[in-house]
Order: structure tokens, then sequence, then C-alpha cells
């Protein structure tokens, strides 16, 4: 059976994303530990021009609900990008797995000749066939922000490792 486009998005999505809320869980001890506001680790960044953490995870989330929904052929929910604390990212990341668990695998398997046009900024639109959409945008977008995240709570301090940032992946120890 060869593997199929659903096989490569939906468990990556919903693999990541619950590590990504574990990140945040361990960011929001670090802060009341530190005894921190909760609306300052969702303004660090790693460079003064790169995004916040509670953009980064925006994005992340975003590139997860938007290419899996244009992959299976509907329009992409808006997500308003208010989110101000790390409990209204976990509420984010959690609104969007939902919204990935209710996407329809047959249909993101039918995409990967399909066209796929997408918007490049304010102005722009792109286009792509569907694998090369998951390939070359969607998947490498998604963990450059999802690592981009991680590398922000990472460097305010709190103690992560790789398990962190890879969580429930399907692995067998021997």
């Amino acid at each position: 059976m060869p593997f199929t486009m659903s096989q490569a998005s939906l468990p990556v999505f919903e693999i990541e994303l619950n590590a990504l809320s574990g990140v945040l869980d361990k960011a929001a001890a670090f802060a009341t530990a530190k005894k921190l506001d909760p609306a300052v680790l969702p303004q660090y960044r790693l460079a003064p021009d790169m995004f916040t953490l509670a953009r980064q995870v925006q994005v992340a989330c975003d590139q997860a609900k938007n290419g899996g929904s244009r992959l299976a052929g509907i329009e992409p929910p808006k997500f308003e990008d208010n989110e101000k604390t790390i409990d209204e990212l976990k509420a984010r990341i959690a609104k969007t797995l939902a919204h990935v668990k209710s996407l329809d695998a047959g249909k993101i398997d039918a995409s990967a000749d399909r066209e796929i046009t997408f918007p490049l900024g304010p102005t722009n639109k792109g286009s792509m066939k569907g694998g090369d959409y998951l390939s070359h945008f969607v998947l490498p977008n998604f963990y450059f922000h999802c690592t981009a995240a991680y590398a922000i709570v990472r460097h305010a301090g709190v103690e992560l490792g790789k398990r962190d940032f890879l969580g429930a992946i399907p692995l067998n120890m021997t």
C-alpha cells in the first residue's frame, strides 16, 4: 500500500501540535516558578526582526489548518491572531487540532496532482500541485515555525530537550 498524502500530513500535524502544546506547558510552569506575568513569554523572540513566540505558534497552527484544508479542497477557517497568553496559545493549538482531525483523509489523498492556489502575503498568490504544496511549502513552513517556537522557549531558559520537540512519535524502542 502506498504512503498517502493524508499519512504524510495529518499525523505530522497532530503529533507536532501536541508536542508544541507540551512545550507551552513547560513554558507556563517556568513562568509560574519565576513569577512572570503570563503575557511576557508570548512576546519573546530570538531576534528583533523575528516573529514573537505567539506569532510563531499562530503561524504553525495556520500552516496545519490552512494547508490541510486546501489539500482537502475546503476553505480554511479564519482564526483571529489575538492570543496574548500561553493559555490562549494552547487554546489556539487545541482549536487547530480539532479542525485538522475533522479533515477528510480521502480528499487529502486525492489532492497530490490537483493544483492548489494559496496566498503569498497580502497581494500575491502561489500555485503548486498538491504533493509539491505539502512537501515543499506546508511541511517545511510548519516545522520552521514549530522549531522557532521551541527555540524561543528554550532560549528563555525553559528546560527542553529533543523529545519535547518530537512529541509522541510512533517509535518502538528495543
